[in-house]
Protein backbone atom coordinates (compact mmCIF):
# COMPACT_ATOMS: atom_id res chain seq x y z
CA UNK A 1 0.00 0.00 0.00
CA UNK A 2 1.54 3.31 -1.05
CA UNK A 3 1.21 6.53 0.93
CA UNK A 4 -0.29 9.68 -0.56
CA UNK A 5 2.40 11.92 -2.01
CA UNK A 6 2.76 15.09 0.09
CA UNK A 7 2.98 18.52 -1.46
CA UNK A 8 5.84 20.86 -0.56
CA UNK A 9 3.57 22.78 1.79
CA UNK A 10 2.32 19.58 3.45
CA UNK A 11 5.80 18.17 4.04
CA UNK A 12 7.05 21.52 5.36
CA UNK A 13 4.15 21.56 7.83
CA UNK A 14 4.83 17.92 8.74
CA UNK A 15 8.48 18.78 9.42
CA UNK A 16 7.46 21.78 11.51
CA UNK A 17 5.21 19.55 13.63
CA UNK A 18 7.78 16.75 14.01
CA UNK A 19 11.00 18.79 14.28
CA UNK A 20 9.84 22.19 15.47
CA UNK A 21 11.35 23.84 12.40
CA UNK A 22 12.10 23.15 8.74
CA UNK A 23 15.84 22.99 8.09
CA UNK A 24 16.86 25.34 5.30
CA UNK A 25 18.18 22.54 3.12
CA UNK A 26 14.79 20.82 3.29
CA UNK A 27 13.01 24.01 2.26
CA UNK A 28 14.86 23.47 -1.01
CA UNK A 29 14.83 19.64 -1.17
CA UNK A 30 11.09 19.56 -0.42
CA UNK A 31 10.41 21.61 -3.57
CA UNK A 32 11.88 18.74 -5.61
CA UNK A 33 10.61 15.75 -3.63
CA UNK A 34 8.88 15.53 -0.24
CA UNK A 35 9.98 11.98 0.61
CA UNK A 36 13.37 12.84 2.18
CA UNK A 37 11.76 15.59 4.26
CA UNK A 38 9.12 13.26 5.65
CA UNK A 39 11.69 10.54 6.35
CA UNK A 40 14.08 12.97 8.05
CA UNK A 41 11.24 14.39 10.19
CA UNK A 42 10.29 10.91 11.39
CA UNK A 43 13.92 10.09 12.20
CA UNK A 44 14.40 13.41 13.98
CA UNK A 45 11.26 12.92 16.06
CA UNK A 46 12.39 9.43 17.08
CA UNK A 47 15.67 10.83 18.44
CA UNK A 48 14.48 14.13 19.93
CA UNK A 49 11.18 13.07 21.50
CA UNK A 50 10.87 12.92 25.28
CA UNK A 51 12.54 9.86 26.76
CA UNK A 52 15.02 9.52 29.59
CA UNK A 53 15.95 13.09 28.64
CA UNK A 54 13.33 15.65 27.73
CA UNK A 55 13.05 17.06 24.21
CA UNK A 56 14.10 20.46 25.59
CA UNK A 57 17.29 19.02 27.10
CA UNK A 58 18.15 17.17 23.89
CA UNK A 59 17.66 20.34 21.84
CA UNK A 60 19.85 22.30 24.28
CA UNK A 61 22.52 19.60 24.00
CA UNK A 62 22.48 19.92 20.22
CA UNK A 63 22.60 23.71 20.45
CA UNK A 64 25.55 23.50 22.86
CA UNK A 65 27.34 21.26 20.36
CA UNK A 66 26.72 23.91 17.73
CA UNK A 67 28.31 26.51 19.99
CA UNK A 68 31.29 24.22 20.72
CA UNK A 69 31.96 23.61 17.04
CA UNK A 70 30.93 27.09 15.85
CA UNK A 71 28.20 25.62 13.66
CA UNK A 72 25.67 28.28 12.70
CA UNK A 73 23.25 25.64 11.44
CA UNK A 74 23.28 23.74 14.73
CA UNK A 75 22.53 26.69 16.97
CA UNK A 76 19.09 26.88 15.35
CA UNK A 77 18.15 24.21 17.89
CA UNK A 78 17.62 27.02 20.38
CA UNK A 79 14.16 27.49 18.80
CA UNK A 80 12.81 23.94 19.27
CA UNK A 81 14.39 23.96 22.74
CA UNK A 82 12.36 27.05 23.63
CA UNK A 83 9.23 25.56 22.07
CA UNK A 84 9.80 22.41 24.16
CA UNK A 85 9.89 24.52 27.33
CA UNK A 86 13.52 25.58 27.78
CA UNK A 87 13.90 28.82 29.72
CA UNK A 88 16.23 31.69 28.83
CA UNK A 89 18.40 30.71 31.80
CA UNK A 90 18.69 27.17 30.41
CA UNK A 91 19.62 28.50 26.96
CA UNK A 92 22.28 30.68 28.58
CA UNK A 93 23.73 27.81 30.61
CA UNK A 94 23.74 25.36 27.71
CA UNK A 95 25.38 27.96 25.45
CA UNK A 96 27.97 28.54 28.18
CA UNK A 97 28.74 24.82 28.40
CA UNK A 98 29.18 24.73 24.62
CA UNK A 99 31.51 27.72 24.81
CA UNK A 100 33.72 25.99 27.39
CA UNK A 101 33.63 22.72 25.43
CA UNK A 102 35.08 24.55 22.42
CA UNK A 103 38.30 25.00 24.37
CA UNK A 104 38.62 21.34 25.28
CA UNK A 105 37.70 19.31 22.19
CA UNK A 106 40.69 18.21 20.09
CA UNK A 107 41.09 20.71 17.27
CA UNK A 108 38.18 22.73 18.63
CA UNK A 109 37.73 26.37 17.70
CA UNK A 110 38.53 27.71 21.16
CA UNK A 111 36.54 29.60 23.74
CA UNK A 112 36.84 33.12 22.23
CA UNK A 113 35.35 31.94 18.93
CA UNK A 114 32.60 29.89 20.54
CA UNK A 115 31.74 32.88 22.72
CA UNK A 116 30.34 34.60 19.60
CA UNK A 117 28.07 31.61 18.96
CA UNK A 118 26.95 31.53 22.58
CA UNK A 119 26.00 35.21 22.28
CA UNK A 120 24.11 34.45 19.06
CA UNK A 121 22.06 31.77 20.88
CA UNK A 122 21.16 34.28 23.57
CA UNK A 123 20.24 36.86 20.90
CA UNK A 124 18.03 34.36 19.07
CA UNK A 125 16.38 33.42 22.38
CA UNK A 126 15.70 37.08 23.23
CA UNK A 127 14.34 37.96 19.79
CA UNK A 128 12.24 34.81 19.40
CA UNK A 129 10.58 35.27 22.79
CA UNK A 130 9.88 38.94 21.97
CA UNK A 131 8.29 37.99 18.64
CA UNK A 132 11.01 39.84 16.76
CA UNK A 133 12.78 38.76 13.60
CA UNK A 134 15.87 36.64 14.17
CA UNK A 135 18.42 35.00 11.96
CA UNK A 136 21.08 32.46 12.76
CA UNK A 137 23.16 33.03 9.64
CA UNK A 138 22.87 34.99 6.41
CA UNK A 139 20.45 33.73 3.78
CA UNK A 140 22.26 31.63 1.16
CA UNK A 141 22.47 32.98 -2.35
CA UNK A 142 20.76 30.11 -4.13
CA UNK A 143 18.25 30.20 -6.93
CA UNK A 144 16.16 27.11 -6.21
CA UNK A 145 14.71 27.33 -9.71
CA UNK A 146 18.06 26.14 -11.11
CA UNK A 147 19.30 22.63 -10.30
Amino acid sequence: MSEKKMTTEEVNQYMKEKCGFVPRMFKIINTVTPDPGRTFADFYASIFSDGALSKAVKELMFMAGGVAYCSPRCIIHVIPAIEAGATSAQVFEAASVGMILAGFVPGGPGIPYAFEYALKCIEIDTNFRAGKEWEYLPQPKFDHGVY
